[in-house]
């Protein structure tokens, strides 16, 4: 089986890192036009007696006037000041803005416990002291925060009726459908989260366990993990958010490798209170970081607008406003739906015909790139990862493709693979990739996804429905579409057993495609 060794996930690690950490820095750059009334760093009692270290800003003017309280937890591996300038802002504009460093990280007492129960009362501690220490308005009470922060916002309002509004910028409704989608490791997001908490916080035996399993790929402990990841998972939680009629906004980057946008959205769609959807391109936290400087960011300025509607019930609009939003990848456009299903109203197929066999354990040349920096050159310069695929091999590579499209094809939503697969061996990784190809045959990638099955017969055919991550991409005129499907790729831990090999097939009576959501022209 071809694994994924330590150096791998060293190399990973370090070189995302002084990504992560570089965010760390710009939360600690000074706002120079704040008037609020002043910062205090404050010592928190949390859960059993933990302290947590936090930033309290509050609004200029008399003290004895209350203001809606909002409560910012830090992101994994970031420091208490991360964000600092936009906690001025919001205490220029009239809330109460206190941040904290989770549990288990920098100078907060404790251990990493990945958002689990003792997270979740932390913060609401938080709140408790708050009420007391500062001129909040108990009736009037938000939290938001970046990646980690954002799950432990959305699982405290689950759990906490006083939270009316919360804002969750790339981060996750299900766990375990970010790291472990299609029932496969997420080797590079899952290096990354281990090194920088190795780095910056004291992680605890439960997640220093998880860790150690997750990439030993032991399938007896498959259950543990699933069990460990749904406690921790907004989306088991979605109907105490609703009975209590929390306004939630979702905002992600279509590229995001550590919380693909899909399952954001699964959750987005079974929330039923005020609610708002936003992607943009980038991949994790890369479209809100430039925020943590103070600099107008988009992903803020919504965030200030939700806040502002929902908690201290300004007439700005939101409410009005269609609630899905997304920014093409290719255009730099906003559109906005009233729904997800709107997104990709239309679909075209193509039909994945032949029984092409390919084997496994070789990586044909096909990948999904580098977690954060493939998608972070892709926001920047639009430029994603690429592929020839007129040279990819075809023993290791199986390729199909569309005719030449006379006009442009704007794919939105998520792309769906249906297929019949013959395996060898009972387990096995297949990785499929979507590709704009252009007349010379160099291939964009549009989107992707990895699958993984075990317990299959060998020999015996089986069928595999499959969800690319969803996306925002415009095809041109004149170039098509290619479906791709190999057995590796770097940032997955494959389970395919030396010397295997899988055929796809195409039965009359369940024939395979490729379904691609289209904008209406």
């Amino acid at each position: 089986m071809g694994h994924p060794r330590k150096a791998l996930r060293t190399t990973t690690a370090g070189a995302v890192s002084a990504t992560l950490m570089a965010g760390c820095a710009l939360g600690l750059a000074p706002a120079a036009h704040a008037t609020s009334g002043g910062i205090r760093f404050v010592d928190i009692t949390g859960d059993g007696g933990t302290v947590l270290k936090a930033n309290v800003v509050t609004p200029a003017g008399d003290s004895r006037t209350t203001h809606p309280l909002l409560v910012l937890p830090t992101s994994w591996a970031t420091p208490q000041a991360q964000y600092l300038a936009q906690a001025r802002r919001l205490a220029d504009s009239g809330y109460v803005v206190v941040t904290y460093n989770v549990r288990g990280f920098w100078q907060s007492g404790g251990e990493i416990e990945v958002a689990g129960p003792p997270d979740i009362a932390d913060a609401s501690r938080v709140i408790d002291w708050a009420l007391a220490n500062t001129p909040a308005d108990p009736e009037h009470i938000g939290m938001a925060g970046m990646s980690y922060g954002a799950g432990i916002s959305l699982l405290t309002a689950a759990h906490d009726r006083r939270v009316r509004a919360v804002a969750a910028l790339s981060g996750w409704g299900d766990l375990i459908d970010s790291i472990y989608s299609g029932r496969t490791q997420h080797v590079q997001a899952g290096a990354l989260l281990n090194g920088t908490g190795l780095l910056t916080g004291r992680p605890g035996p439960e997640i220093q366990a998880i860790f150690k399993d997750f990439f030993a790929s032991d399938l007896s402990r498959e259950e543990e993990l699933i069990a460990w990841g749904k406690k921790r998972s907004p989306s088991m939680y979605v109907d105490q958010l609703n009975s209590n009629g929390t306004a939630v906004m979702l905002a992600n980057a279509w590229g995001d490798t550590i919380f693909p946008p899909n399952q954001y959205t699964r959750f987005y769609e079974r929330l039923t209170g005020p609610k708002r959807l936003a992607y943009r391109p980038g991949d994790h936290a890369t479209a809100e970081i430039t925020g943590l400087l103070g600099v107008p960011n988009d992903v803020w300025t919504d965030t200030h607008r939700w806040f502002d509607h929902h908690l201290r019930g300004e007439d700005n609009g939101v409410d009005r406003e269609q609630p899905v939003r997304i920014k093409s990848r290719s255009t730099g456009d906003y559109e906005a739906y009233p729904d997800w299903k709107s997104v990709g109203a239309t679909r075209t197929k193509i039909s994945l015909d032949g029984s092409p066999t390919i084997r496994a354990n070789v990586n044909s040349g096909a990948d999904g790139g580098i977690v954060v920096l493939s998608s972070l050159l892709d926001q920047f310069t639009r430029v994603p990862p690429m592929a020839s695929i007129p040279l990819l091999p075809r023993r290791y590579a199986a390729v199909w493709r569309s005719e030449k499209y006379p006009g442009v094809r704007r794919v939105r939503g998520t792309a769906e693979m249906h297929t019949t697969v013959t395996a060898t061996k009972e387990s096995g990784t297949l990785v499929a990739y979507l590709y704009d190809v252009g007349p010379l045959g160099l291939g964009k990638l549009v989107s992707h996804a990895p699958y993984t099955f075990h317990g299959q017969t060998p020999g015996k055919p089986f069928g595999v429905d499959l969800e690319l991550f969803s996306t925002a991409y415009d095809v041109p005129a004149g170039h098509r579409l290619a479906l791709v499907v190999d057995t590796v790729d770097p940032l997955y831990i494959e389970h395919n057993p030396t010397g295997a090999q899988l055929t796809f097939s195409s039965p009359a009576a369940d024939p395979s495609y490729v379904s691609v959501p289209l904008r209406e022209q």
